[in-house]
């Protein structure tokens, strides 16, 4: 834990490390915890916090995010708040953390819930899809197996071998909707052929085929199916480059910087008519909780993250098989 004070504003930050249940493994490789690091800010008498994942293909550690959220004392004592981080700090995981915290601390200050502060309706409960991990087709599909209850499966695929694991997949989940990740690991080369053996197991939605700044090839082909952008979309300056290439956009608060971005950005990407996923890290219910703002508008909700986990925080959000409620107060917002 570390700590640096104010008379009128604290700022508290640590790192935490949550075990994941087994093991998560994506085209870039597996982890068995989850690395999240948390702020709180206190001001009043009231603490407001938020958490945020740092994410290493973002050059992102959990010792410099840390020393970046600890960095902005001096501006939070002289009166910094979530309207003006944006031009304090650059986006991603640090300022999520801040940004989430400010807009906690400001609803509890305000004694209403966040979502009334921003003049956004409540939050109601959504259907959250469920992330199967890369793996081989035959592990695959047996975990698909045991999921194949679900509405919404969200595959994890990694290029080589993945028609053969999406076919796995929809033998063992025939009544789910399928989305697939692919983590940038598609090429030029077997992008069609992977989209047409997605578009043949009744695949809905395809996230990241390929790498972000070579991925001109989806302007250039027929897509069979929606081709969602996630690395290669980050906040509303990214939006008017991909309309060429995507159908839907993926927000995740630790790219765009926070909650206050993440909205905009989602009024932004409905006005040109993107189709909106709401995504998530594998992190605790703190990290989720704001995301739900978001998740009343998207057509895709993917904030499995603490279904992953070994645990999760004592006051996290309710989930019921698939279905994820708003937070209560005592964890966020």
């Amino acid at each position: 834990m570390e700590t640096l004070s104010n008379d009128v504003t604290t700022l508290r930050c640590r790192i935490e490390r949550w075990p994941i249940a087994g093991s998560f493994r994506i085209s870039r490789g597996a982890k068995t915890e989850a690395v999240v690091v948390v702020a709180e800010i206190s001001r009043s008498g009231h603490t407001g916090r938020g958490e945020c994942v740092p994410y290493a293909r973002y050059g992102e550690t959990p010792e410099g995010v840390l020393a970046a959220i600890l960095g902005m004392q001096k501006p939070l004592a002289a009166g910094l708040d979530r309207r003006s981080l944006a031009s304090a700090m650059p986006a991603g995981a640090a300022r999520n953390a801040l940004d989430c915290a400010l807009c906690d601390l400001e609803a509890k200050c305000g004694g209403q819930r966040i979502w009334t502060l921003l003049n956004r309706p409540a939050p109601s409960p959504r259907s959250t899809a469920y992330t199967i991990s890369l793996g081989s087709p035959e592990a695959m599909a047996a975990a698909t197996a045991r999921a194949s209850r679900r509405p919404l499966l969200k595959i994890k695929l990694g290029g080589d071998g993945d028609p053969q694991r999406i076919a796995a997949v929809r033998k063992q989940a025939r009544e789910s909707e399928l989305i697939v990740d692919a983590n940038e690991s598609w090429t030029p080369h077997n992008l069609e052929r992977n989209l047409a053996a997605c578009e043949a197991a009744g695949v809905t939605l395809v996230e990241q085929p390929l790498p972000a700044g070579n991925d001109e090839a989806l302007a250039r082909i027929r897509r069979p199916i929606a081709v969602c952008a996630d690395e290669s979309a980050h906040d509303r300056a990214s939006l008017d480059s991909l309309r060429e290439r995507y159908d839907a956009i993926n927000i995740k608060l630790d790219k765009t910087g926070g909650l206050t971005e993440a909205l905009a950005m989602a009024d932004a990407a409905r006005a040109l008519r993107f189709e909106i996923m709401i995504g998530c890290m594998v992190a605790t219910s703190l990290s989720m909780a704001p995301a739900m703002l978001i998740a009343q508008h998207a057509r895709f909700v993917d904030l499995d993250g603490p279904l992953l986990l070994a645990r999760d925080r004592d006051d996290g959000l309710r989930y019921d098989g698939s279905t994820v409620y708003p937070p209560d107060a005592a964890l966020w917002g």
